[in-house]
């Protein structure tokens, strides 16, 4: 499915982004410009990183 569809990035894009070291929307956006067209995929983006990190905080 496409979070962003100004740069058709999908979300197993973004999860790839997070697991090479994005751990922000700006630096997600960094690497594949999501989040720099409209704007509308920001949330996603942040609701993503947000997922990611309340499953990490539990495998701890």
């Amino acid at each position: 499915m496409f979070v962003c569809i100004c740069r058709a990035v999908t979300e197993d894009e973004v999860h790839e982004h997070c697991a090479a070291g994005a751990d922000s929307a700006d630096a997600i956006g960094e690497r594949c410009g999501a989040g720099w067209g409209c704007g509308t995929c920001v949330d996603r983006l942040k609701e993503i990183l947000g997922e990611r990190t309340v499953v990490g905080s539990t495998a701890a």
